[in-house]
C-alpha cells in the first residue's frame, strides 16, 4: 500500500472513530472520554488525524444546539427526536465539516459521511441523509 492510501485509510478510520463518539453522545449528551482514549491510542492514526478526530468531535459537542438547528432547517418534517441516531450522528459529523473544518472539501465530507451511513445505517438512510447533506450544502454556501 503505498504513503497516500495509507493516509486515506488513516483518515477514515479517524472519521469513523469520530461518527461513533458522536453517536454515542447523542445518548447522554457527554464525551466518553474513556472510549475516545482508546481511540486515541491507534497507532495507524497520524498525528493529524488524532487532531482532526478531536477538532471535530469536540466541536460537535460545543456546537450541538446549532447543528441541529441547522439539521431542522433542512430536514424538513423530522424532528431530531424523530431522526434514526445513526443517521442524526452523520448529519452532525458532516455539517460540522462543512461548515468548520475548511481543509476538508464539502463534497468530500458528504461522500464519506454516506458511507458511513450505508456502513452503519439501514439500507435507505443514505438517501435521506444526502438529500438532507446537499440542502445544507446550498444553504452554507449562500451565506
Amino acid at each position: 500500500m503505498n504513503k497516500k492510501n495509507g493516509a486515506m485509510d488513516s483518515r477514515r478510520r479517524a472519521r469513523d472513530y469520530a461518527y461513533k463518539l458522536i453517536f454515542g453522545y447523542l445518548f447522554n449528551k457527554e464525551s466518553d472520554e474513556q472510549t475516545r482514549a482508546i481511540m486515541l491510542a491507534d497507532e495507524t492514526l497520524t498525528d493529524e488525524d488524532v487532531a482532526y478526530l478531536n477538532q471535530v468531535v469536540d466541536g460537535v459537542t460545543d456546537k450541538y444546539d446549532e447543528l441541529i438547528a441547522i439539521v431542522c432547517d433542512n430536514a424538513k418534517n423530522f424532528r431530531p427526536e424523530r431522526i434514526y441516531r445513526p443517521d442524526l450522528a452523520a448529519l452532525l459529523l458532516a455539517i460540522y465539516e462543512i461548515k468548520y473544518v475548511d481543509y476538508i472539501p464539502p463534497r468530500v465530507s458528504i461522500s464519506e459521511t454516506v458511507e458511513l451511513v450505508k456502513t452503519y445505517s439501514t439500507e435507505k438512510s443514505y438517501v435521506f441523509v444526502n438529500g438532507v447533506l446537499s440542502g445544507v450544502y446550498k444553504q452554507l454556501v449562500e451565506e
